[in-house]
């Protein structure tokens, strides 16, 4: 499996007025989208997120977000060596991702860019 990089997830409260700080520390232009009432916006290698604290809170388990060649290829290695696939993969507005869990039981996402 291909590891692409990684993206830092960080809940904020206020996401309009976070993105332009993000922006200016980055130096670049937040992609923005919503996903299950959260608004997201990608900025470098910052994931900001914010929405209803219940959302909120499941988000705050996953670590990081690691951007991989394949998912397909991800699940298979993941499971072959004994993660557990919590969800997906599934389709997001810019790939897919899965969310799995390590023996260790750190929680991480991979996304990849495939449609």
């Amino acid at each position: 499996m291909e590891i692409l990089g990684a993206s830092l997830r960080i809940c904020v409260d206020d996401l309009e007025t976070a993105v332009p700080f993000y922006e200016r520390l980055a130096g670049g232009t937040a992609l923005r989208f919503e996903r299950g009432g959260v608004q997201v916006a990608a900025i470098g290698s910052f994931l900001l997120m914010s929405g209803p604290e219940a959302e909120l809170e499941i988000l705050r388990k996953v670590v990081a977000t690691i951007a991989v060649k394949d998912v397909d290829e991800a699940h298979r290695l993941l499971t072959d060596l004994g993660a557990h696939v919590i969800a997906g993969p599934v389709p997001t507005p810019v790939g897919r991702n899965l969310i799995a869990m390590h023996p260790d039981g750190s929680v991480f996402e991979y996304v990849d860019q495939h449609g």
